[in-house]
C-alpha cells in the first residue's frame, strides 16, 4: 500500500518549495498559491488582463539559472508578500501592490544573477493563470498537481550509485510504499489518496532543472540523461487531476482505482 509522505508547494516558480502540514484542495484547481508568482526573464512585459500560458524559457528557472536554488523564499499566506533570503543571509522583502519594492527586487535579481538575464527581471503575479512548466499545453494541465514515487527515486539513486534529493523534482505530492516506475502505468486511471481522486494525466519530462542541487544551488548531477542511459526515458512523476476534492495530509493511503471489466 502507497501513502503520501510530504507536500510542498512552490508560490513562486522557479523558486524555493514550501513544505505543508496539510493543505484543502478542489476539484479541477492545484494547491493553493502554487505557481501563482513567476519572474519574467526581462524580455517581455507582463500584461494580468490579456496574459496567455508562455513557455518557460520567458521566465527565471533554475535550468538557465541554478543560483535561484540557494535563494530561500516565503510568500504571505495572502499571496502579496514575496521574502528571498540569500546564503549570506541579506533579506528582500517585495510586495505586489509597491512598484518601488518590486523595482528593489528586479535589481536585486539581476545583480545576484549577474546580469545574465535577457533584460530587467519582473517579479508578477495571476488570480487566473498558473505559471506551471505545462500551463501551455491546456487549463486543466495547468492546475494539474504532480506527484513522485519515493521508489522510482531510489531505482534512480541505485543506478547513479549516489543519493538524489526527490526536491529535485519540484513535486506537490510525494508517496512512497508502492513498486518502483508503477506510476507511469497509471496514465488515464484514477487514483484514490485520503479523500480525494485524481485522474492521471500524463508523465513528467524531466529537464536540466534537475540537475541542480535543490539546496546548494550548484549544477551536479545530470539527471535527465541518467534517466535516458538506464531507463530510456526522461521521465519521473505525473501530472494528476483532482476530480473529487477535499483535505490532504501525509500518511493518507493511496489507492488505484480498479478498473470495471
Amino acid at each position: 500500500m502507497s501513502a503520501v509522505t510530504a507536500l510542498y508547494r512552490y508560490p513562486v516558480k522557479g523558486l524555493s518549495p514550501e513544505p505543508l502540514a496539510s493543505v484543502a484542495l478542489n476539484a479541477g484547481d492545484g494547491f493553493p498559491l502554487d505557481r501563482r508568482m513567476a519572474i519574467t526573464n526581462g524580455s517581455w512585459i507582463f500584461d494580468a488582463d490579456a496574459y496567455s500560458p508562455r513557455p518557460k524559457s520567458q521566465f527565471l528557472m533554475l535550468a538557465q539559472h541554478e543560483a535561484l536554488a540557494a535563494l530561500r523564499t516565503r510568500v504571505e499566506p495572502d499571496g502579496e508578500t514575496l521574502t528571498i533570503t540569500t546564503p549570506d543571509d541579506r533579506r528582500i522583502v517585495a510586495r505586489m501592490s509597491d512598484d518601488a519594492s518590486l523595482d528593489e527586487l528586479s535589481g536585486f535579481l539581476r545583480d545576484y544573477l549577474g546580469g545574465n538575464i535577457a533584460g530587467q527581471p519582473r517579479l508578477v503575479r495571476s488570480e487566473i493563470h498558473r505559471f506551471t512548466d505545462v500551463s501551455v499545453v491546456s487549463p486543466t494541465m495547468m492546475s494539474a498537481v504532480s506527484l513522485i514515487n519515493l521508489a522510482s527515486v531510489r531505482d534512480l539513486e541505485r543506478v547513479m550509485g549516489c543519493a538524489v534529493d526527490p526536491l529535485r523534482f519540484r513535486a506537490n505530492i510525494y508517496f512512497d510504499g508502492g513498486s518502483a516506475w508503477e506510476e507511469h502505468d497509471w496514465i488515464g486511471r484514477e487514483i484514490t489518496m485520503g479523500e480525494l481522486r485524481l485522474r492521471v494525466l500524463k508523465r513528467t519530462r524531466r529537464c536540466p532543472a534537475t540537475c541542480v542541487d535543490p539546496r546548494s544551488g550548484i549544477r551536479d548531477l545530470d539527471v535527465p540523461q541518467a534517466l535516458s542511459d538506464h531507463f530510456g526515458h526522461r521521465d519521473m512523476g505525473v501530472y494528476a487531476e483532482i476530480l473529487q476534492g477535499g483535505t490532504l495530509s501525509p500518511s493518507a493511503r493511496m489507492d488505484l482505482v480498479q478498473e470495471v471489466a
